[in-house]
């Protein structure tokens, strides 16, 4: 019931405010203000902030938590918005189901620096854990929408290292920024429509091409993933890009899980 109270609450007041916001700035301010109602949290999270050399770790946990392990966590927004401070209460709510300590880097957006400069701080954030002692078997990537697809792109990333994480999980990945998926013709998404998701590429790219594989994980190769779970709802935008992604997963050695479920948030 609260999820289908939240999605109404987003196509209907969210969406058409967006809609008419041409710039990120002011979109992102919009999304900040909303974040705190949709991601509501459980009680005494602990939030603590840590910056090196520029890039802001937010660390989110609630309650004990699993001594040397983390979850890399990377925020939804469509590029343009979102941070670990406005995914506080998502963040403190994966903590408390899994008993382990998110870290959330405030990666750069399209309005900040060019592409690929929010890929670059995805791996800075995962060589700064390793750095921090923290094994490759320690670390969990987690990930929404937009966030879900920068996840995937460091995980292709991270295998053609040799740096295989314990597992992954997705919330409905954006991964196919050439917007080949049947879904987004089909379905509605909540929060940003879909008639502007081929703006915001083309502000996030620029020049680039749209299956970069930092860009859009659906083209990268992975050399042997860990174990990914992906979640899409049935009536998203973006199902046919996590459908998609769990077919080329399914197809290495360790197996991809495609759940789905009829009320799923999706924010890109």
């Amino acid at each position: 019931m609260r999820l289908r109270i939240l999605n109404f609450w987003l196509h209907y007041l969210v969406r058409p405010v967006l809609s008419f916001q041409s710039s990120p700035a002011r979109a992102k301010r919009a999304f900040e203000f909303v974040a705190p109602w949709v991601f509501r949290g459980p009680p005494h999270i602990c939030h603590l902030t840590e910056t090196i050399d520029d890039l802001t770790l937010n660390w989110v946990s609630v309650g004990r938590t699993t001594p040397r392990r983390v979850i890399l966590y990377l925020h939804g927004g469509a590029y343009f918005a979102g941070s670990g401070a406005s995914y506080r209460g998502l963040l403190g709510r994966i903590s408390k189901m899994t008993g382990i300590r998110i870290c959330a880097p405030d990666y750069r957006l399209l309005q900040d620096a060019p592409f690929p400069a929010a890929f670059d701080d995805a791996v800075r954030a995962w060589d700064l854990l390793i750095a921090k002692g923290y094994r490759p078997q320690d670390i969990v990537l987690g990930g929404d929408s937009a966030g879900g697809g920068l996840m995937l792109a460091l995980l292709a990333n991270l295998t053609q290292r040799g740096q295989q994480p314990r597992a992954a999980f997705a919330m409905s990945p954006w991964v196919d920024l050439t917007l080949q998926g049947q879904s987004l013709t089909t379905k509605q998404e909540v929060f940003l429509p879909v008639s502007r998701m081929d703006e915001v590429v083309d502000r996030y790219l620029g020049s680039a091409a749209r299956n970069d594989p930092r860009a859009s994980p659906l083209f990268a190769k992975f050399d042997r993933p860990p174990p990914v779970l992906i979640q899409v709802g049935s009536g998203e935008a973006l199902r046919d890009d996590a459908v998609r992604m769990a077919d080329v997963l399914g197809g290495r050695s360790r197996p991809a899980c495609l759940a789905g479920c009829p009320t799923c948030l999706a924010d890109v």
